[in-house]
């Protein structure tokens, strides 16, 4: 049997790492001149600083906007910027779909990778894998790479000052790891590291569920109040290492199939972020599974004080509305989907029937 269990290079979380030159000092060690992938928003945020930060230490820096969307055209855009400037390392700063993208470019370079994160917003940042998406934002495949980021720095005074919907959708993310990893055990599924599960992935899962029942919720309102605690930390730990680990690892299932199949569907759902459309797929997964009550009635709890959808309606969906859920149900269920973990065959109608049951529960428990 082969196991395969994958990290990055280097990992480094701490407060003020993106504008001073401790963090600048791990970036030296991979290249000296950079193309820096930032949107607009993330560059006026710390985008900007750290550009300086990394001039003044003598890095040269190529500053490109990142479109918003990680798709084909926008990779090989940025790459062919790359190539025109001869850069020999990418940054890549901002939330995950600019990280997903950094990675694709490096890739097609050849470059060293650091991930910047500036939320804890999912669990991208440590994998050697990108979701690609077309242009309007439809799943198309998992890109996977040779290796994982060398470096992945995250600066936690940015991500406190974030906003807490994005901080509450990586807790939603990360929330899935453990419920995902476990049916991948069970039918002995091979992993995005290309082997079965390893012991050090379950561990990792089950340690990330519980740091985020335990912390999840002080961590988001302190980061309301745009402040630093040590529950703070340690779910910005969970979200990004602990999840990414052991999503990577441990394996994918039902939850982020669902997410996939959401979009295939047009609408306001779109509006909603990577992690507020997984804590609906969590939860389908957990009535596909028929789990017991008090592990749903849990996560349902920690969700909705998070402020995360758990009906329907919140997802601008409508439940008699089943041709749309089937949509999402023929999506998900596609070929090559992490749903096919699952130790049991799940069709298109399964999926929309645990759609509509999810909204029943949670709506008859509202009442």
């Amino acid at each position: 049997m082969l196991k395969v269990f994958a990290s990055p290079s280097r990992y480094v979380q701490g407060e003020h790492l993106l504008t001073s030159p401790t963090g600048v000092e791990y970036i030296q060690k991979l290249g000296d001149k950079a193309l820096l992938l930032a949107d607009d928003v993330v560059w006026g945020i710390v985008g900007e600083e750290l550009a300086r930060v990394l001039t003044d230490a003598g890095i040269e820096v190529v500053r490109e906007p990142f479109n918003g969307e990680a798709s084909t055209i926008e990779i090989n855009r940025v790459t062919e910027i790359g190539r025109q400037h001869s850069v020999n390392v990418v940054l890549a700063l901002g939330g995950g779909k600019a990280i997903d993208a950094g990675k694709a470019i490096a890739d097609e370079l050849g470059t060293p990778i650091a991930v910047l994160p500036t939320t804890a917003s999912t669990d991208a940042p440590t994998s050697a894998l990108s979701v690609i998406y077309s242009e309007a934002g439809v799943f198309e495949q998992y890109r996977f790479y040779k290796k994982n980021p060398d470096l992945v720095l995250l600066d936690t005074y940015v991500i406190a000052n974030s906003p807490a919907r994005l901080f509450a959708s990586g807790i939603a993310d990360a929330l899935a790891t453990a419920v995902e990893i476990r049916p991948n055990v069970i039918s002995n599924s091979n992993t995005m590291a290309g082997g079965k599960t390893t012991l050090a992935a379950q561990a990792i899962g089950d340690k990330c569920r519980e740091v985020l029942f335990a912390d999840g919720l002080k961590a988001y309102r302190a980061v309301q109040a745009k402040v630093l605690t040590p529950a703070v930390e340690n779910v910005i730990e969970a979200n990004t290492l602990l999840s990414g680990l052991g999503f990577e690892s441990g394996g994918l299932a039902a939850a982020h199939a669902i997410h996939n199949g959401f979009t295939a569907l047009d609408g306001d759902i779109h509006h909603l972020t990577h992690g507020e459309k997984v804590t609906y797929g969590t939860l389908t997964q957990l009535f596909l599974e028929n789990r017991p009550l008090e592990e749903i009635d849990a996560y349902i709890a920690l969700y909705q004080k998070l402020d995360l959808p758990t009906t329907l309606a919140e997802l601008h969906l409508d439940a008699n509305d089943r041709e749309s859920l089937l949509k999402v149900g023929k999506q998900a269920t596609i070929e090559g989907e992490t749903i096919h973990a699952l130790p049991f065959k799940v069709t298109p109608d399964d999926v929309a029937d645990a759609l509509i049951a999810v909204d029943a529960y949670v709506t008859a428990l509202e009442k």
